[in-house]
């Protein structure tokens, strides 16, 4: 019996035991959650903190290599002890949601999350700052998985696909967000405001989630899971480790095979506890159902295309083009157009078309606009950053809704909390795989050009110029009259090394096209339709097999 079929005969169950407990006064036909639609802007704004937090910092990476002599590795550590603490909670956080309620994980996310925003903007030390950043990764792992998951138990299965749609568009808007508030912040402020910006939006989240938002929890209350907890956390967290350590020390270091290596072994040993546990954190019978495993590496691939692209593009804006931070952040505002168009579309489209389609779709225009990229130039003009920045976003809007109304549609709601942060997780994982990966390439070609463009330069100042494109730029600067040369060939170089990247990020994307084409279902069990309706269209196949968890095999 296919994975669909157990997911449609177990979902009434699923449902009537997980469905957020409604208003006071409301009967039992009422829908299940009243201020539903109001709470779902109350979960955006909470996620647009996770988006905006991450952007809002790259612009100021310069900024803090003037103001607090932050080195390279240092500014890496600042972004990444971030993704580092994130990444490793995520499953961990997610699964105290489920046992011991979401929305008290979602407040305590919140709050964590001020903590470490506080620390951040009142320290004038990278290490402190690292620490910081730390901090706020432990909130982000209790907001993030909370949000959709409290999302998936307020609305009724045939709203949910444009409940998220919403919820990834709204929450899109900090992506492009970051950069521009940042770049205005910068010109008027100390850099310590691109923290403080977090307190008013955490502030107006808690006290409209406290009116707004149901709590929901799973109803079995399953026992804590720690083997499964430590296991994951060290896993993940060893695992993510390897990928940001592997540009600084090569890829083929003792160092960083051991981590990678380490980190692979330790999640195949939660993987192996987890099939043992009578009351896993995550069921591995939800990888059996093709369309939670398809969407959640469709997810990976575009983070991975996504993460590891826009790490350039920043920096392409201020450094080549010539633009300022705040003029930078202006210029990438266009994305949040894109992401706001395809997000909150795909759900139509998806009724008529089937994820399939739309997933794929969506990813085919996101390897167009990096395919696009490959063209830009020192010399180039905003105009032709503008239109692949565009067709990018719509692709990323197009992709992401679909794709995790898949994930979560194919877990029970019971289960929200652990699927929400398995989405979540996946990002996170891809997203610093691409950073590592891409930004390796483009260092080591970064490194290669200016060494070679560079001879007529004293050997200690080539060392210097290959550190980054902002220190070439800088050796320019104190160069007199052969400082304009030097400038068009670092600009040269990094165009150059960020074209490579480029393409790297498009051939990872076209494979995020071939795997949606061959695995991902073109259409879900719809949890409102009955069971004749869904046999009806071909979606599952009556038989008389026992009704087995979602995504599980029959007993």
């Amino acid at each position: 019996m296919n994975n669909e079929t157990h997911q449609f005969r177990n979902w009434k169950a699923a449902m009537a035991t997980a469905v957020a407990p409604p208003p006071p006064g409301a009967s039992p036909e009422q829908e299940p959650y009243a201020r539903r639609w109001w709470g779902l802007l109350v979960l955006s704004l909470a996620l647009v903190l996770i988006g905006l937090d991450n952007t809002i910092l790259n612009v100021a990476l310069p900024t803090l290599v003037r103001e607090i002599d932050a080195t390279n590795s240092q500014l890496q550590w600042i972004v990444d002890s971030y993704v580092l603490v994130f990444a490793g909670l995520l499953l961990t956080a997610g699964s105290l949601g489920d046992r011991f309620g979401r929305k008290g994980a979602l407040n305590a996310g919140l709050l964590i999350f001020l903590g470490g925003a506080l620390y951040a903007s009142t320290t004038d030390d990278a290490t402190h700052l690292i620490a910081s950043r730390a901090v706020m990764g432990i909130g982000g792992a209790f907001i993030m998985p909370a949000t959709l998951s409290i999302l998936t138990n307020m609305f009724p299965p045939h709203e949910r696909g444009r409940a998220i749609g919403i919820w990834a568009g709204v929450a899109g808007i900090g992506i492009p967000l970051g950069p521009l508030l940042g770049g205005w912040l910068l010109e008027h402020f100390a850099w310590g405001s691109i923290f403080l910006v977090n307190v008013p939006l955490v502030l107006i989240a808690l006290a409209a989630g406290w009116v707004l938002l149901p709590d929901s929890r799973d109803p079995q209350a399953p026992k804590i899971d720690l083997p499964g907890a430590v296991l994951s956390m060290a896993g993940l967290s060893v695992f993510i480790y390897g990928l940001i350590e592997a540009p600084l020390h090569g890829w083929g270091s003792t160092s960083t095979l051991l981590a990678l290596g380490g980190g692979v072994l330790l999640l195949a040993v939660f993987a192996w506890v987890e099939s043992r546990t009578k009351e896993p954190m995550l069921d591995l019978r939800f990888f059996k159902n093709p369309r939670f495993s398809a969407a959640n590496a469709a997810i990976t691939l575009v983070f991975f295309a996504l993460f590891g692209s826009m790490f350039s593009m920043t920096q392409y804006l201020q450094f080549v083009l010539g633009y300022s931070a705040l003029e930078s952040g202006i210029r990438m505002l266009p994305m949040a157009v894109g992401m706001m168009i395809g997000a909150p579309v795909s759900a139509r489209l998806v009724e008529r078309t089937g994820a399939k389609v739309v997933v794929a779709g969506g990813l085919s225009l996101v390897t167009l606009a990096l395919v696009m990229l490959t063209q830009l130039e020192p010399h180039s003009s905003y105009m032709d950053f503008l239109l692949p920045l565009l067709v990018l976003s719509l692709g990323m809007g197009l992709t992401m809704a679909p794709a995790t109304e898949a994930i979560m549609g194919a877990i029970p709601r019971a289960k929200a909390g652990v699927g929400s942060a398995m989405n979540d997780t996946t990002r996170q994982v891809g997203g610093a795989l691409g950073v590592a990966t891409i930004g390796s390439l483009m260092s080591s070609t970064y490194r290669a050009n200016v060494e070679s463009a560079l001879t007529s330069l004293p050997a200690d100042l080539v060392e210097r110029a290959k550190d980054s494109v902002g220190a070439a730029l800088a050796i320019a600067g104190q160069s007199g009259a052969q400082g304009e040369p030097i400038a068009e060939q670092a600009k040269q170089a990094f165009s150059d090394a960020m074209a490579a990247g480029f393409i790297a990020a498009a051939l990872i994307s076209a494979l995020g096209v071939l795997l949606v084409i061959l695995f991902l279902p073109a259409h879900g069990v719809d949890a409102g339709e009955t069971f004749e309706d869904a046999e009806a269209r071909g979606v599952i196949e009556d038989d008389d097999a026992p009704r087995d968890a979602v995504g599980g095999a029959a007993s």
